[in-house]
């Protein structure tokens, strides 16, 4: 499994090959077509990421390895391409990788400039919630070493 800076540099290097912004849109809606079906079971007020104008949902388990897998799903294209490359990068890594994350990709790719303001922050509360998943997680393993 590739580190969570491998996987932004795979990114990065993705991108760098798009030069069009239409382009690069195009293809974060493919990226959008990678994720797993999300369950409707799932698609429940407490999986839904507040702040984002597009409807996101993010759920998170805890695998045996301690890993954290991370299920998600959106009803807007560009953000379901989003969620994806988010995905993509922190998905199946420890709490602690997660929350020591610098995640740079996001401005390395252009992304951050070229989203409207409302998507920015529906950027931003999915970073938070998966980040607030994996405090959680960790907080659960502080208790039961203690």
């Amino acid at each position: 499994m590739s580190s969570i800076n491998e996987t932004q540099d795979e990114i990065i290097e993705e991108f760098e090959g798009i030069g069009d912004w239409m382009d690069r849109y195009s293809y974060i809606i493919e990226q959008g077509s990678t994720l797993p079906p999300y369950p409707d079971s799932e698609k429940t007020p407490a999986n839904l990421i507040e702040g984002c104008q597009s409807r996101v949902w993010i759920s998170a388990h805890r695998a045996d390895d301690g890993r954290i897998h991370f299920d998600a799903d959106s009803d807007a294209m560009i953000v379901k391409g989003i969620v994806a490359l988010l995905m993509r990068v922190l998905n199946d890594h420890t709490p602690q990788e997660i929350l020591d994350a610098d995640l740079y990709f996001i401005d390395r790719i252009g992304l951050s400039e070229h989203l409207s303001p409302t998507r920015s922050n529906g950027l931003v509360a999915m970073v938070k919630q998966i980040r607030d998943y994996a405090t959680a997680f960790s907080l659960i393993d502080k208790t039961k070493t203690n």
